[in-house]
């Protein structure tokens, strides 16, 4: 007897597609075979980001949406683009190791990125002329680059400004981290501005508060990249608020 039909489809489905068992981005953090320090530092491993304080719809009497800019050519954002653990290494290595952190195409968080494509979007390629000794004369080429941290000289953030009525306070909450470079043109100009991804900020709070983000002006106080963002210890710049037509600011 003939075995009945099945229905089932063998097209992948988006969970297969996004599945991050064999993602791995090659990044590692060295950690010295020694104690490096006079003490044991264990601060890293115990902090926690604690949960923000529940507010209200009733209680919001103002709230504005904006998206800014952290440029990394700024002194003050010097920790983003640290040689030994630049912040886009730390954003990767936690969607590496946390399957649950949510990454995005755009800030509106309609559509999730797929794993597998976005190892490939880490290199880029680029077209360049190459001699060619037969030939006597320039070829073009297609040249793929490695993933480099130090092409990611930008952040975006997307959040939200509102006054709590019952506390009497202004608030701020991050709702999306961006990693954007310069898409350059094959004489080396810049093009525009590529966002590799959108990450949802509160899926990686409680990750952040691990990752120690450097302070220049005190090693025996070291900040989390957690503390980094919800204290303020950058410089920035308002690229757009929420409009009608939804414009940036020129």
């Amino acid at each position: 007897a003939q075995e009945p039909e099945s229905n089932e489809s063998n097209a992948p489905t988006n969970e297969s597609n996004n599945d991050r068992s064999g993602l791995d981005f090659g990044i590692e953090f060295k950690e010295a075979l020694v104690q490096d320090a006079p003490y044991e530092k264990v601060a890293e491993k115990q902090r926690i980001a604690l949960p923000y304080d529940h507010i209200r719809e009733a209680d919001v009497l103002w709230s504005k949406r904006l998206w800014r800019v952290i440029d990394t050519n700024e002194k003050m954002n010097l920790p983003f683009i640290n040689p030994n653990q630049p912040f886009i290494n730390v954003l990767l290595k936690i969607i590496e190791e946390n399957p649950d952190v949510r990454i995005f195409t755009d800030d509106g968080f309609f559509e999730e990125e797929y794993a597998s494509s976005l190892k490939g979007k880490l290199s880029s390629v680029d077209t360049t002329d190459v001699y060619d000794l037969e030939l006597d004369d320039y070829v073009q080429t297609v040249v793929y680059n490695d993933f480099n941290p130090g092409t990611f000289t930008k952040f975006r953030l997307k959040e939200d400004w509102l006054f709590d009525e019952e506390t009497s306070t202004m608030v701020c909450r991050i709702i999306g981290i961006a990693p954007v470079r310069d898409a350059l043109n094959s004489d080396g100009s810049v093009r525009g501005q590529e966002v590799l991804f959108w990450v949802y900020y509160p899926d990686i709070r409680e990750h952040l508060a691990k990752y120690e983000a450097s302070n220049p002006h005190n090693d025996a106080i070291r900040m989390s990249w957690h503390k980094m963002f919800e204290d303020r210890y950058f410089s920035s710049y308002i690229m757009k608020e929420s409009n009608p037509r939804d414009r940036r600011i020129e």
